[in-house]
């Protein structure tokens, strides 16, 4: 694939929420057709993945992510699977030379990371993995305010996340067809649930691309809801839903990072803090930072109006950089950090002993 006026074939893996709100809408619009095609979804659940070819006028519609990758029709996947799955399906989409895009978490844990990784370096696999927060313009502002010292002598940063009951009332959860009826049982159960992979990891993506990688972590985690009621059904949780992680990042600068069953501390999804100053969410000592807010390079004309426009803008980065071979800072390396202190906090928590990091980006 070497002109820019090939389409990369993708192929959608799994039609579950986010596939059907936000990557099946973006990228069937008419903007994106001389830059890439879905030439295939699959997804486990009868009927689904033909329900989904039909709306979205998708070509190839599988039972199994084997028999995608088995027909050839695709030069890259989307991995919208469970996030416990991601790591199976990328490493059979390097084994068969398909670039991949991971919805976020790539993986559950830092050595299966490291694999995918290893793996697409040898097979010269190119993999994205979400989410991209670095991206954002308001990010990338607020690293530079911190570098000139518009905060001072940084002393501690937080962020985080909660479920609440956000997935079970989410709008394709409640019909009674394959496109509206999806169960959330997953986002509760090991491996790959829980706030940290799922939400957490917006902020933590967006701390360490600010403020650089950390040294080590030290935890405390468990399941605090047992259970969840759905539609009338109980669902029995076993993933940790309450985490709580401190994070050195050297030279008595810590971070206090969390994905919880329900409330916050944070304002926004990031607190940075100084001896000058704060800078929350979007504000800088309680002011509003200069920054064009939420724009994205690729999330323009129809793609403003549909959910999701984030992960709709990291499948464009690898996009272009099948076509044109222009790099992205949407990194599997950065994903890895991010993955690494999730996997450090739990093993702290089960052990009492603060972690060592290895990795960075």
């Amino acid at each position: 694939m070497g002109t820019t006026s090939d389409r990369v074939r993708i192929g959608v893996v799994g039609v579950g929420s986010i596939s059907v709100r936000g990557i099946l809408p973006h990228l069937t619009q008419d903007d994106v057709q001389d830059r890439l095609e879905v030439t295939a979804v699959c997804d486990p659940v009868p009927g689904r993945a033909q329900a989904a070819s039909e709306k979205f006028n998708v070509p190839h519609a599988y039972e199994t992510y084997e028999a995608l990758l088995e027909d050839g029709h695709v030069d890259a996947v989307s991995i919208a699977s469970p996030i416990g799955l991601h790591y199976e399906q990328g490493k059979l989409a390097i084994e068969n030379g398909i670039h991949a895009h991971f919805n976020k978490t790539m993986t559950t844990t830092v050595d299966e990371a490291d694999d995918l990784i290893e793996s697409a370096a040898r097979k010269g696999v190119k993999l994205v993995a979400s989410p991209g927060e670095m991206l954002r313009p308001i990010h990338q502002e607020i690293r530079r305010l911190i570098d000139a010292g518009a905060i001072g002598t940084l002393t501690w940063a937080a962020t985080g996340s909660a479920f609440g009951r956000y997935h079970e009332n989410e709008s394709v959860r409640h019909g009674d067809d394959p496109l509206s009826n999806i169960n959330p049982a997953w986002y509760f159960r090991k491996p790959g649930g829980g706030p940290l992979y799922d939400m957490t990891v917006y902020g933590l993506h967006t701390m360490t691309g600010i403020l650089g990688p950390a040294k080590r972590v030290t935890a405390f985690s468990g399941v605090r809801l047992k259970e969840r009621e759905f539609r009338g059904e109980m669902l029995p949780c076993d993933m940790d839903d309450n985490t709580f992680i401190l994070v050195d990042f050297s030279k008595s600068f810590f971070g206090f990072v969390y994905g919880a069953a329900a409330g916050s501390v944070v304002r926004g999804r990031l607190a940075i803090h100084g001896t000058a100053g704060t800078i929350e969410g979007n504000l800088l000592n309680g002011k509003p930072i200069d920054a064009p807010d939420g724009a994205l390079p690729h999330v323009v004309g129809p793609h403003r109006e549909i959910q999701e426009s984030h992960v709709y803008e990291d499948i464009m980065q690898l996009v272009d950089w099948i076509r044109e071979d222009k790099s992205t800072i949407v990194t599997a390396e950065h994903a890895r950090h991010v993955i690494e202190i999730f996997h450090a906090g739990y093993r702290s928590a089960q052990t009492g002993k603060a972690q060592e990091l290895r990795t960075t980006f």
